[in-house]
């Protein structure tokens, strides 16, 4: 990010630099008037009339290639400019919103085998479960460092192929290799002891395999962290601002649709359909997962376009190290703007509730499965014990896949009812279904560009989007869903009191469907629809409110938090995603406090431990749901400018 550029009225309240700057006048060819004065400007040149530069001086537009790079244009706030660059606000196709996210689909798969499969392999190996807590903190901390440092660096990338996308493959080659390392660790290990003529039963070599397996499991963790955090930083910089709720909605889609994928083959008999990949469910899972997330990431990254940064200004020269890399991001922590701190704050209460239900939901189920067959008989043999809790394992995975269903149907229908928070430049309505057909700009919002223009003959989308226009609550607003999801999360955790059949559980888990896709669309659409405003007004794609402070220090260029690099994707997400990762520790304290106080000796009845963890987190869901209030809502700034 390159150096913070004075305003014009800072620069022109020089009396020194405006007569060094004066240059003759010449005739136009319409009369006596002076042509307009060529003024240099931090190395830009400035097509301006120097006598109407003050402190109410109307934007710049940057110089474009075809001037050489030195020829800016004035752009009076009347101007509905949109900047030469190949990504500008002109709404996408859907099929554009569909490639843009299409890596998300691989990427959740490649998550869902870890989750789903990966304890049982590393069990499988020899590892204990005391050694396995430690083994799954490799997730949180990889999030908390790996998308900060991957954001900062790819902010700062100026390769003309993109910013995100050398990143996103780096991040995808990784993580390929690292599924297929861990699914044969075993193998690469005990041929490599066996060069030297060591048993494979032998002490060394079964440690030897688990410890290379474990440190697999962190190159993994981190390598998907490289992925995630340059394709959700991909799809703020390439999807438009009034459709950035759109994009969010279709990441969610596509992660749902691999998530159901990834449920679907982990019940398969995977050997016996393809013997020539593994033989075992963890090596043909790795190996599907490897093939599906290389071919939508190759896809999603060749098929759509970033905006050339080097058009960008060039970033700021910065220290290396780790402390340097702490001090940006706490500085970055302390400057971020204030709708992106309050979506940040809302998470971290949020997540701590979230992770007790990701994590013992199956548990639960089982619990509620087992309770009274060890009232029945509390003497039960290990076997048996074994057997029943294996049992309420397989209802528990039962009723997540009826969650990833009702996710999935959730993410398709919600963006039908909730309308808009930005709405696109053009004369025609659009619903994030159908983002070719855009609607019509109004009011004096961020994107009101208060231009007159006919209304278009009606067609059949434009038919179909008046339809689906009758579907929307139009007193409600992305942010007031967030926080319904939010008092909903909360409500099923405290039905727990009086569910007492596996059948009456799984509807809960069903139903929390919806919150939990909400909490998948909400914050990131958010987050980016204000990072992609940010970016426009700066960059002159859209004519903003001059109503808001904020948006006034955006144009002049005295915003500090420009200045500090805190409304960049790449660092805001990174911060975002550790204000998702950090609550896991909070999480895991917690509940292993209320795991010592309650839980009973195994195969024993009356164990309810894991009831009272989720009831824990529904309490955490209240405070963000209040939280979530502090959220400033788009729609009512407009109304009121």
């Amino acid at each position: 990010m390159g150096p913070k550029r004075p305003s014009l009225a800072t620069a022109f309240r020089t009396t020194d630099l405006r007569t060094s700057l004066r240059q003759p006048s010449e005739q136009t060819s319409s009369g006596n008037a002076p042509a307009p004065k060529a003024v240099s400007f931090g190395g830009d040149r400035l097509a301006v009339q120097e006598d109407i530069i003050s402190e109410h001086s109307p934007l710049l537009r940057p110089g474009s290639s075809e001037d050489g790079g030195e020829l800016v244009k004035m752009i009076s706030p009347e101007d509905n400019w949109v900047d030469d660059d190949p990504v500008n606000e002109e709404t996408k196709s859907t099929l554009f919103l569909f490639l843009l996210t299409l890596g998300g689909l691989g990427l959740q798969i490649g998550w869902s085998v870890e989750t789903s499969n990966g304890s049982p392999y590393l069990l499988s190996l020899g590892l204990s479960k005391s050694l396995l807590a430690l083994v799954w903190i490799a997730g949180p901390l990889s999030g908390t460092l790996v998308q900060p440092y991957v954001g900062m660096k790819s902010d700062d990338c100026r390769i003309r192929w993109g910013r995100r996308r050398p990143f996103i493959l780096g991040g995808t080659l990784a993580t390929i290799f690292s599924l297929m390392v861990l699914a044969w660790a075993k193998e690469i290990v005990t041929g490599f002891f066996g060069l030297f003529g060591a048993e494979s039963q032998s002490t060394l070599v079964v440690n030897g395999v688990i410890f290379f397996a474990v440190l697999f499991v962190y190159v993994l963790d981190f390598a998907i962290n490289v992925v995630q955090a340059g394709i959700r930083a991909y799809i703020v910089d390439v999807a438009p601002t009034h459709q950035q709720e759109s994009a969010n909605a279709w990441m969610i889609r596509s992660s749902g649709i691999g998530n159901i994928l990834g449920y679907f083959a982990g019940n398969a008999d995977l050997p016996k359909m393809f013997p020539f990949l593994g033989d075992n469910q963890f090596k043909v899972l790795c190996a599907i997962a490897c093939f599906i997330m290389a071919l939508t990431v190759g896809i999603s990254c060749f098929a759509v376009s970033e905006r050339d940064p080097s058009l960008n200004a060039a970033p700021q020269e910065q220290e290396g190290g780790v402390l340097h890399f702490f001090r940006s991001l706490a500085r970055s922590v302390k400057t971020l703007p204030p709708q992106i701190k309050r979506v940040c704050e809302v998470q971290f209460a949020a997540w701590i509730g979230w992770f007790p239900f990701l994590f013992y939901i199956t548990t639960y189920i089982g619990e509620i499965y087992s309770e009274p067959l060890f009232q029945e008989n509390p003497n039960r043999s290990d076997a048996e014990i074994n057997q029943i809790i294996e049992e309420g394992t397989r209802l528990g995975a039962r009723a997540l896949l009826i969650f990833s269903f009702t996710t999935f149907a959730a993410s398709i229908v919600l963006p039908f009812i909730i309308p808009p928070t930005f709405e696109a430049p053009d004369a025609d309505p659009a619903t994030p279904m159908t983002p070719t057909t855009p609607r019509s700009m109004t009011g004096s919002g961020y994107f009101a560009l208060n231009a007159p223009g006919k209304r278009p003959p009606k067609t059949w989308s434009g038919r179909f989007s008046t339809y689906i226009d009758a579907l929307q609550i139009k007193s409600l607003t992305l942010r007031r869903s967030w926080f319904v999801s939010h008092i909903m999360f909360a409500v099923i955790m405290a039905m727990t009191f009086i569910v007492r059949s596996v059948f009456t559980a799984t509807i809960l888990v069903a139903l929390i469907g919806v919150p939990w896709a909400l909490t998948n669309w909400a914050p990131f659409a958010l987050i980016s629809s204000e990072i992609s405003k940010r970016d426009a007004i700066r960059r002159g794609v859209i004519r903003p409110s001059m109503h808001d402070r904020d948006t006034q220090s955006i144009m002049s260029g005295e915003d500090d938090v420009q200045e500090s690099g805190a409304d960049q994707a790449g660092v805001v997400l990174g911060i975002h995603n550790v204000a998702i990762a950090a609550p896991q520790v909070i999480a895991t304290l917690v509940s292993a406090i209320i795991f010592k106080i309650l839980q009973k000796p195994r195969g024993h009845p009356g164990d309810n431990s894991v009831a009272w963890v989720l009831r824990f987190g529904g309490c955490c869901a209240i405070v963000a749901a209040y939280l979530s209030l502090r959220v400033k809502e788009e729609k009512e700034d407009e109304s009121s400018d």
